[in-house]
């Protein structure tokens, strides 16, 4: 098996568990293909006694059936198990099979993909609950793991369960893309190396999704591998848009609605804003689809500064989806070479500038600690104005606000080069400072940073302008 990358916090959770004296119930989400399977396995190996995943779409009849071919796997018998008539008695059978098994190791029970398992009318979520309640949640030495990717469905129906699973989750874990620094560590464990600026170009185009970095070949550039994957014929990522919000969402044109409308806004949508351009009601069904891309890391909620949560600004934070919606959702320039000849267009500066600001917000942290201010109480949000003419306004890519009576007025500017301030970018920097702090009338002290790939060139025009300065490299740490 591959060396497990990251997921320290995460293992050591999932570790803690079997030094538990008491039955452990465990729920992870995240969005497909983020590692939740492999986690599992890398932690639990040698205590894993069955283990179950559902099947996308299929029936009862057929969940049932696999449910009886898991078993047949986990007892290495040469026969399979009957075919239970209902969840109940699957559930039974498990049981039975469960407490010859158990002594005084503790064991591991996984249930992948769990929503998918739960299909309309089959009464498996209540037979689950029964399950652990009146016979699981009594063996010390037992951990059940139930894993899914649609986590809007894991949150309503497992983590805030108002039936028989009600506060019955000891533990709860919500996976998240690798982070820059882990993306490196794994393209390196694979043998695959580039410099931080190719490896900053793939985290552009493809996320921190490790699925998506496992076929990465080495010896090949940035630039080649986004062409291979994304604009050739059998190219693994080609066809992913579409079937990774159909197997997410029930009816999912509304949630790729929103997707493609904050697509085409990089500072960012309102809740008003999104239902007026996707046509969407006002009421609950809106709320609903927010909550479901927001906790299955699709967007991302920003406060802005000196608001609350009502005026929350809305970005899209997967990176994949921005360059499929960028460059292959209805391209007419395909095949091998794509992307290297777009790569020089005006469509991937302004796409390299949005996701590069939305790596920086994600990596907001190491932002900090580049600063020196990862100890100091802080708040990150956004901020912009709009004049009454509905003129172009000021935007502030990102804002930290201190505790120290400070604030970083954060611009964020990707350059495949040192960036140089000229004069007339020198006078909208200013200006944005001081609309800043005349339309928040904040009495804190602004530090103007700089947020770049190579740095900021040293001239007349950033001295006594720029503050701090942030490069790609402490994106890595």
């Amino acid at each position: 098996m591959d060396k497990l990358i990251g997921r320290e916090v995460e293992s050591d959770i999932l570790s803690e568990a079997l030094y538990s004296t008491e039955a452990e119930l465990i729920a992870i989400y995240g969005r497909r293909r983020i590692g939740k399977t492999f986690l599992i396995h890398s932690v639990y190996e040698k205590n894993l006694l069955f283990e179950f995943s559902g099947v996308h779409g299929a029936m009862l009849k057929q969940q049932l059936l696999n449910f009886s071919l898991s078993m047949k796997k986990a007892s290495r018998s040469p026969m399979r198990p009957a075919v239970s008539a209902n969840w109940i008695e699957a559930f039974y059978t498990l049981q039975e099979y469960l407490a010859s098994k158990l002594n005084n190791k503790k064991a591991v029970i996984f249930f992948d993909e769990f929503p998918w398992i739960h299909t309309p009318k089959s009464g498996f979520l209540a037979s689950f609950e029964h399950f652990w309640n009146t016979w699981a949640s009594r063996q010390r030495n037992l951990v059940v793991v139930i894993c899914g990717s649609a986590a809007s469905w894991m949150i309503r129906n497992i983590v805030n369960n108002k039936g028989g699973l009600h506060n019955r989750i000891s533990q709860k874990i919500r996976l998240l893309p690798f982070t820059l620094r882990e993306v490196e560590e794994y393209l390196k464990s694979r043998k695959v190396n580039l410099d931080r600026y190719q490896v900053l170009q793939l985290y552009m185009a493809f996320g921190g999704v490790p699925q998506y970095l496992k076929n990465i070949k080495p010896g090949k550039s940035a630039a080649q591998i986004i062409d291979r994957f994304c604009f050739t014929k059998d190219g693994t990522l080609k066809g992913e848009f579409n079937n990774l919000y159909q197997s997410l969402f029930d009816n999912a044109d509304s949630h790729i609605a929103i997707i493609k409308a904050l697509a085409s806004k990089a500072k960012g949508l309102t809740r008003k804003e999104i239902i007026d351009r996707c046509g969407l009601s006002s009421g609950g069904t809106t709320t609903r689809l927010l909550e479901e891309l927001v906790e299955s890391g699709f967007i991302t909620p920003y406060i802005p500064y000196n608001k609350n949560v009502k005026n929350n600004v809305f970005k899209l934070s997967d990176e994949y989806s921005l360059f499929y919606l960028k460059f292959m959702d209805k391209a007419r320039d395909t095949g091998p070479g794509t992307w290297l000849r777009l790569a020089n267009t005006a469509s991937w500066k302004s796409w390299s500038g949005f996701a590069y600001e939305g790596i920086c917000l994600k990596h907001a942290f190491q932002i900090k600690k580049a600063l020196g201010i990862a100890g100091v109480l802080s708040e990150e949000s956004v901020w912009r104005y709009m004049t009454a003419e509905g003129g172009q306004g000021v935007q502030i890519d990102l804002l930290i606000d201190r505790n120290d009576h400070s604030i970083n007025i954060c611009e964020v500017k990707y350059y495949q080069s040192e960036f140089t301030i000229d004069k007339g970018y020198a006078g909208k920097l200013q200006q944005k400072l001081n609309v800043f702090k005349e339309k928040t009338k904040s009495t804190k002290t602004l530090f103007l940073t700089m947020i770049t790939a190579y740095g900021v060139k040293r001239n007349n025009y950033y001295t006594g302008l720029v503050q701090n300065e942030v490069t790609m490299d402490a994106l890595f740490e």
